[in-house]
């Protein structure tokens, strides 16, 4: 009698949930989902592998998502996912869906409100603030400090050239978060001095776990993840990181707070120019309102968010980048030879103005986001029903996860040849996409990343500094679409973490 009784109980409720979401499920029919979908469980079977097997459904599922008109239906156990690739209802969805979905809460679990994964009513407050940090008047001073870590990265280099294949991942790692912790709280981590380093090694395990519990949903519900041995290093990590940020917070504060009393009250009025040296740090404070501003967990959230997207995203860049130039040694030496225009046999640092002339190497770094973005999918809610250009409607509840990966190799708008690697496909003048949201390797829309610019910088002072003294060397790539066996670790990594040879050239011997 009792097992009847439940029967009927979760037969009612199965009914009356499926009565509730009836709306939904007639929209998610129009459109067609992946042949590999099953009853009930969806595609999670595709997702319950390993890192670089969830990224190989995930590229699938994006190809699919091409071959049926940019848009695909993807249940994952009871929840729905549209995986959009088109440009054109892509502009409709960044601008009208700006809540990021509840898998985010994996995420902030760790970092918390920061500006790229808070709720729409925190974002946009904080969003007003740091805008005017990342002007291209303050991100360009960066530049110097971005110059003094690539000298110091190419020196470490040295070591381990003319001796076989090396593993770049923890040199680029190293080198990025040694330039977003000085030029975010003007703190000298030193990673590429200790590889070992508390932060960054935490970093790298929890970006891992979060991954795992984004894709498998038997680590989603945390009273059950506390039962796993997962756990115990989540919170450790956590902790690394969070002290690691509270310290260098409270003595900034400190810091401020006698330097705010040796100034007269005619100094405190808010001038950008005099910012222009200040770290991030120095500015959330100071454009928050100061002492009134951000409190500690608020800076917090956003310097964990500036670290770690700020280290993996531009890590992640070099690497691809630096692979793609052993796969291609002619586009490789075309950048050398950009280089010894700018700089000759000179061993000189880069300067801001050294930038812009290095235009060529800019069309390598951007077609090498555009086949491998660090980022390449984002997921947000859909709080309401959402008509498409294309006519197809998303249904209120559901999620529209949008694959940068897969928008950037689309052919119908980027041609047959969209998987070739092609720099010059960003030559001024071929270069005249239709749909601005056809390339955004850092999103688009209203939550965009603010740091694309300081990316770009960071990267290419590195990549200058590595490939002026040395010829970067790998097995060529036979034909002109890359292969580079891939993972997704919340960013999308190469899985022999850029294994590759470095010789040094004549002029730096």
């Amino acid at each position: 009698m009792f097992l009847w009784l439940i029967t009927v109980v979760v037969v009612l409720w199965i009914v009356v949930f499926r009565f509730r979401r009836r709306k939904m499920y007639e929209l998610a029919a129009k459109i067609p989902g992946p042949k590999e979908e099953m009853p009930i469980i969806g595609i999670a079977h595709m997702l319950a592998g390993n890192t670089d097997d969830i990224m190989k459904a995930l590229q699938g599922i994006s190809y699919s998502a091409m071959s049926h008109d940019g848009i695909l239906r993807c249940w994952v156990g009871h929840i729905l996912y549209f995986v959009v690739i088109d440009p054109v209802d892509l502009e409709v969805v960044l601008k009208t869906c700006l809540e990021k979905d509840d898998l985010h809460r994996f995420i902030r679990k760790i970092i918390g409100y920061g500006g790229i994964f808070a709720p729409v009513s925190i974002w946009r407050r904080r969003r007003k603030i740091l805008v005017p940090a990342f002007s291209p008047k303050i991100v360009e001073n960066f530049v110097e400090i971005f110059s003094q870590q690539s000298e110091k990265l190419a020196s470490k280099l040295t070591d381990y050239a003319n001796k076989g294949p090396v593993k770049l991942w923890n040199f680029v790692s190293t080198y990025t978060l040694d330039s977003v912790g000085e030029t975010a709280m003007g703190v000298k981590i030193n990673a590429q001095d200790n590889k070992d380093t508390p932060f960054l090694k935490s970093m790298q395990i929890i970006l891992h776990l979060v991954c795992e519990r984004v894709f498998h949903l038997w680590l989603q519900p945390d009273w059950l993840y506390k039962l796993f041995p997962r756990y115990v290093s989540h919170e450790k990590n956590i902790k690394v990181m969070h002290d690691f940020t509270n310290e260098v917070i409270s003595k900034k504060r400190e810091e401020l707070k006698l330097e705010n009393n040796r100034k007269s009250e005619v100094d405190h009025d808010f001038d950008i120019s005099s910012y222009q040296k200040q770290t991030f740090l120095d500015l959330l404070v100071r454009l928050s309102g100061g002492e009134h501003g951000y409190s500690d967990e608020e800076l917090r959230e956003e310097i964990l968010t500036l670290l770690v997207a700020g280290t993996d995203t531009s890590a992640v860049g070099l690497g691809y980048t630096l692979k793609l130039l052993a796969m291609y040694p002619k586009v490789q030496d075309k950048v050398y030879e950009e280089l010894q225009e700018v700089f000759g046999d000179s061993d000189r640092p880069l300067v801001k103005e050294d930038l812009l002339k290095l235009k060529y190497l800019e069309r390598v770094l951007k077609e090498s986001l555009r086949l491998f973005p660090p980022v390449p999918f984002i997921i947000r809610k859909v709080l309401e029903d959402v008509t498409l250009p294309s006519g197809r409607v998303l249904p209120a509840g559901s999620g529209a996860a949008v694959s940068i990966w897969g928008l950037h190799r689309d052919p119908k708008y980027w041609g047959p040849d969209a998987e070739v690697f092609d720099p010059d496909r960003f030559l001024p003048e071929r270069f005249n996409l239709k749909y601005a949201c056809s390339f955004m390797p850092f999103s688009s829309g209203p939550r965009n990343c603010l740091g694309y610019q300081y990316a770009l910088m960071s990267m290419k002072t590195a990549l200058s500094a590595i490939v002026r003294r040395y010829k970067i060397v790998g097995e060529e790539e036979s034909g002109p679409v890359p292969q580079i066996n891939s993972k997704i670790d919340i960013m999308m990594k190469a899985v022999d973490d850029y294994n590759i040879s470095l010789e040094k050239r004549v002029t730096y011997n």
